[in-house]
């Protein structure tokens, strides 16, 4: 499988990696993500592996931490091999302190998920959502002691806006500090906000995109029925994080299924494979509750569409026109 640069360090990372949402939990909304045990989440990342996948993706809050070290164990052996990616500022107890993005809560949950997942260091650290409550400077200062302790050996954000990027990592250029090489957001064929703001500040600022929610939470499998709604055993039946476009989803849908007839291939290898002829994508984070699922994705690693059938699938989910960035496209060149 393709190995790519994470933005511009000397990292790299599979073109598809393995998202460990589905490890671990117990009940509620747990149970429709996957509560998967560790022996059914080994069998996922030893397949993974077989099939060239090198990044495993998590987070502290993935099941209260169980997440981490199912994956922990299911690694054990051949941590040199792989790249592990998790986040933190979600809420991991019942203190004021045991969450958001401080110093404080930062370096506690760092060494947390470090014991969890039984490794020294952690090679992609991400924060896991934006925090109101702390000054950007604190958040990367603490970062950047973090590098330098060598707990973990470079910084990322998730589900942050475009400005926020920006201005973290001119604070951190300022602080000669450690800045925001990668960045974990949502995006797929039908959910493409970030290509208003986010995506042209990648490509200014050479980071790296690692995407999650690929398939929409299963919206892009073709499973769903023409008003939107999921199989009763589906995780958009229980929890839904985003909102989806019905009418933008039945036209990616119905652009997706020739394609897919054509090539003798699932419609989620289709989309998967449309993100991966997107080139500010470095790697798209999969996930999955059975092997099938799994093997099935990654098949999109083998296929290539043609710039016709990327280019339909495109007109299929373009976003509207909006200011500024129709104004830019028409003017920014005089």
């Amino acid at each position: 499988m393709r190995q790519n640069l994470l933005g511009r360090t000397g990292l790299r990372v599979s073109k598809l990696s393995l998202g460990t949402m589905t490890f671990g939990g117990k009940g509620g909304m747990w149970d429709a993500i996957g509560g998967l045990d560790e022996r059914a989440s080994g069998e996922l990342v030893a397949r993974a592996l077989d099939a060239g996948v090198t990044c495993f993706d998590t987070a502290d809050a993935y099941a209260g931490g169980e997440s981490e070290t199912i994956l922990g164990k299911t690694l054990a052996g051949r941590r040199d091999a792989v790249v592990i990616a998790t986040k933190a500022a979600f809420p991991m107890g019942p203190g004021p302190n045991q969450r958001g993005l401080s110093r404080r809560h930062l370096i506690e949950a760092c060494e947390a998920s470090l014991r969890r997942l039984g490794t020294d260091r952690i090679d992609l650290y991400l924060v896991h959502t934006p925090d109101r409550a702390t000054p950007l400077d604190e958040t990367m200062r603490a970062l950047d002691d973090l590098v330098r302790w060598g707990k973990i050996l470079h910084v990322g954000v998730s589900n942050h806006a475009a400005w926020q990027v920006v201005k973290a990592n001119g604070i951190a250029a300022a602080q000669h500090g450690a800045r925001f090489e990668a960045a974990q957001m949502l995006y797929n064929p039908v959910q493409r906000d970030i290509e208003r703001e986010f995506v042209p500040m990648l490509q200014d600022q050479q980071v790296g995109l690692l995407v999650w929610s690929p398939l929409a939470s299963g919206a892009l499998t073709g499973k769903f029925t023409r008003e939107g709604k999921p199989p009763a055993d589906s995780r958009r039946a229980s929890f839904e994080i985003d909102q989806l476009d019905v009418a933008r989803l039945n036209r990616v849908l119905d652009a997706g299924r020739p394609i897919a007839a054509a090539h003798g291939c699932s419609l989620a290898q289709v989309m998967l494979a449309w993100l991966l002829a997107q080139e500010v994508v470095t790697s798209v984070i999969i996930g999955a509750k059975r092997i099938d699922q799994l093997e099935d994705n990654l098949k999109a690693a083998e296929l290539t569409l043609s710039p016709a059938e990327v280019g339909a699938i495109s007109a299929a989910g373009a976003l509207p026109e909006e200011y500024p960035g129709n104004y830019i496209r028409k003017f920014a060149g005089i």
